[in-house]
């Protein structure tokens, strides 16, 4: 597989590899909701068709709407793209300068776009030893070494680990000192709101906020992000956008999905539970290091000899997809991805496991006191 497509969810070219329809795989690979996409954004989209013979609504005025109520914030700090990759691509053209600092591991994209428009880019690593803690004083000195840019992403993909709104509001402060914009990627905060640095952000000309739709609303295939920033920012970007750059159906499931309070309630219930089994169910396996989480998948680490890609091979047969991580900077080959499934898809993956790594089964007594 090619780096440029470097990535979990490849369902179909490995659906086709197999010679098995999508419907048999389970891709533990794309942390993408479980429980589907909302009904309310089903139905919605269902509604929305006869308007395919309109162009979109260029200026995304209800989307927007429902973004406003959803966040508490005015829509004018808004900026609609097709996915938040959209705007990963648009932002090294934005900003000023040629150096980029990226606290790694991190989603490979940023390097991409910022390699792209001839950016010089480092990497300031976060420590698995550590926990994937962020270091205030050593990024202050890091910083003082002089970037035009810095590139965070919390919760961490893939570590999940998440910063404390606190925290991400010194980090603007060391940024703004520095002179260095700060690029804060929430692509999964929606799976702990209540930590988002979005009102801090907001008020910062200097720093900017990326949001998808794609985890939490599980709506991948149709291509729907946001940022969040300044008022003049979001101006600014608007400016490097194309016209109807999001189309009518994404619009349409993504109001409808920001409306739905039940299904917001019912997946951060549903992850919260399903990502403790998980972890007890994977942290079991004497050769696993499970990562805390605060997203809707998790990193593991394998030790015995054993290598991510090795045992992504010997699950194929059984038909499931895990995400090798050796190409995150700063991962070792050990390093997997699992996002969190439903209660029966994550039970087939430990079975699988059993089969691969242990000689004998786990004992029923153990299972048993995980339910």
């Amino acid at each position: 597989m090619s780096r440029s497509h470097d990535h979990g969810g490849a369902i179909f070219a490995t659906a086709r590899r197999l010679g098995v329809p999508t419907s048999a795989l389970i891709d533990f690979s794309a942390s993408i909701n479980p429980l589907g996409l909302p009904i309310a954004a089903r139905e919605a989209i269902g509604r929305a068709l006869d308007s395919l013979v309109h162009y979109p609504d260029a200026g995304h005025q209800e989307f927007k709407d429902a973004l406003a109520r959803y966040h508490g914030v005015p829509l004018a700090h808004f900026v609609v793209a097709n996915g938040s990759t959209e705007i990963i691509y648009q932002l090294p053209a934005l900003l000023t300068g040629k150096r980029a600092l990226l606290a790694a591991p991190s989603f490979s994209e940023y390097e991409r776009a910022l390699k792209r428009q001839q950016w010089e880019v480092h990497h300031f690593p976060l420590s698995p030893e550590e926990g994937f803690s962020l270091d205030l004083a050593r990024l202050e000195t890091e910083l003082a070494k002089g970037y035009d840019a810095f590139y965070l992403c919390n919760p961490g993909n893939p570590s999940g680990t998440l910063y404390p709104a606190r925290l991400i509001e010194q980090v603007c402060g060391l940024c703004s000192a520095a002179k260095a914009f700060l690029v804060l990627d929430e692509a999964f905060m929606d799976f702990c709101e209540e930590a988002s640095a979005k009102h801090i952000v907001i008020e910062n000309g200097n720093a900017l906020i990326l949001r998808s739709m794609t985890k939490f609303f599980g709506i991948p295939g149709l291509r729907l992000g946001y940022a969040m920033a300044s008022e003049p920012l979001c101006g600014r970007l608007c400016d490097l956008g194309v016209p109807w750059n999001v189309n009518t159906l994404a619009l349409a499931a993504g109001t409808a999905s920001l409306q739905d309070r039940e299904y917001n309630q019912r997946t951060i219930l549903f992850i919260d539970q399903e990502r403790r089994f998980l972890s007890d169910l994977l942290g079991s396996f004497p050769q696993f290091k499970v990562y805390p989480s605060s997203a809707n998948f998790l990193l593991v680490e394998i030790a015995g000899g054993m290598t991510a890609r090795e045992l992504a091979r010997q699950l194929l047969p059984g038909l499931v997809i895990i995400r090798d991580c050796a190409s995150f900077y700063g991962l070792t080959p050990q390093f997997f991805r699992i996002a969190v499934r439903t209660r029966a898809e994550n039970e087939r993956l430990a079975a699988l496991l059993e089969k691969i790594l242990l000689p004998i089964p786990i004992k029923d007594e153990i299972k048993a006191g995980r339910d």
